[in-house]
């Protein structure tokens, strides 16, 4: 059992109960900072994030490793020096990456979906996608090149990747002298805030001297308002990922030269036509439910979310001693049971035809463990059959369980 899987699959339930700690506090001092729904929507695109990264992180380190044997200037040891260095370069090339995110679209793109959230808490450090994840990776394919080698990488990455967690709270005032060397949760809250003055501010990770430096800092004053300047108001795990890119191409599609299509997608998110997203919402029939969502449904959707951190933390575990079928099919029901939360809190009716999913891909997972059981398979066939027949009929009660739906 490799040592990094086992402490991955350990940091999963400590950051859970972080959350749950912060939620514990921000109810004793009375402070307004969690919506459920909100939470389960920032928690599920955390998890989506979390298994892919763990299917391809290997891949990276042999990348950085290759990088540095083939192209690298330096053949750098590790000592005081050369860690302390690597942790300025990391988050010189992270605050430069996290300018460019904000300020050219085909990067916005990936990081968007981070500042979605009208809400600053714990969980909204959970937002990152799997492609900002591969962006921002792709920028620190620099230190290799100047020499470092894959396994300080790795390992600067890992604790680097660590402090942002903590900056996402409202639950922490401001810490005094340490506000002038690092990024703190008031630093933080004045980036994810939508309000004028703040935009475009604060890009720093652990150290807020570079916005210092190349000037994009600004002071908490004004009451953040958290959230995008046009907010997203929608749960829904695919279109939360995706809206962005279907914004962006109807801008490009409504340019008449070839310059400014480039000039829109290597250009600023103010360069999007405003009208695009209502159209594009309109082309996928996207519109959030006005219905508040009743207790039983809360708890299906509460209980599937436990569910998959747990089953996550024993992937991770595992994850050496899986064969490739059971992570690929683990990876597509995890994916359809995040899908089907958002779809759930958005009480979409095609939700159905996404459960019907996954008892197929369980069905697959299951059917190699169930084969010696002589009596097994002749059940789930019987049964798979008979949903099949009674497929309407099945759909109509599960929406009335579901959704109350008479």
């Amino acid at each position: 059992m490799g040592t990094g899987t086992t402490y991955l699959a350990i940091a999963i339930p400590f950051f859970i109960l972080l959350m749950l700690g912060e939620y514990y506090v921000s109810k004793k001092k009375k402070l307004n900072v969690h919506n459920l729904h909100n939470s389960i929507a920032n928690i599920s695109i955390g998890i989506a994030e979390r298994l892919t990264d763990i299917l391809v992180s290997g891949t990276f380190y042999f990348v950085y490793d290759d990088l540095q044997h083939r192209f690298g200037i330096f053949h750098i040891k590790p000592g005081i020096a050369s860690w302390i260095i690597l942790l300025l370069l990391t988050d010189l090339i992270w605050y430069w990456y996290h300018r460019l995110a904000h300020e050219v679209n085909i990067f916005w793109m990936v990081h968007v979906v981070h500042h979605q959230s009208e809400e600053f808490n714990y969980t909204v450090s959970a937002r990152i996608t799997v492609l900002q994840a591969l962006v921002r990776t792709g920028f620190w394919c620099l230190l290799p090149i100047v020499g470092f080698p894959a396994p300080m990488i790795a390992v600067m990455l890992l604790i680097h990747g660590l402090y942002p967690f903590f900056v996402h709270t409202r639950v922490i005032g401001k810490l005094g002298i340490l506000e002038k060397i690092l990024v703190t949760p008031s630093h933080h809250r004045v980036h994810h805030a939508c309000n004028e003055q703040y935009l475009d501010k604060n890009y720093g990770d652990v150290f807020i001297i570079w916005d210092k430096l190349f000037g994009t800092f600004a002071e908490e004053h004004e009451e953040p308002v958290y959230g995008l300047t046009k907010q997203l108001r929608t749960y829904s795990f695919l279109w939360q990922h995706f809206h962005f890119l279907f914004e962006l191409v109807l801008t490009i599609r409504a340019q008449t030269s070839f310059k400014n299509k480039l000039k829109v997608i290597f250009g600023s998110p103010t360069l999007i036509d405003p009208r695009a997203r209502l159209r594009a919402e309109r082309i996928f029939r996207v519109k959030q439910t006005k219905t508040r969502l009743g207790e039983g449904l809360n708890s299906y959707v509460i209980w599937q979310v436990i569910l998959l951190i747990a089953c996550l933390s024993a992937f991770i575990y595992c994850t050496p001693q899986l064969g490739v079928m059971f992570k690929g099919l683990f990876a597509i029901f995890t994916i359809l049971s995040l899908i089907n939360c958002g779809a759930i809190m958005e009480q979409k009716k095609w939700v159905f035809n996404v459960e019907f999913l996954r008892l197929l891909v369980v069905i697959s997972i299951a059917w190699p463990y169930c084969r010696d059981v002589n009596i097994a398979p002749a059940i789930i066939v019987t049964g798979l059959l008979l949903l099949i027949l009674f497929y309407r009929t099945a759909q109509k009660k599960y929406l009335r369980v579901v959704y109350a739906v008479k």
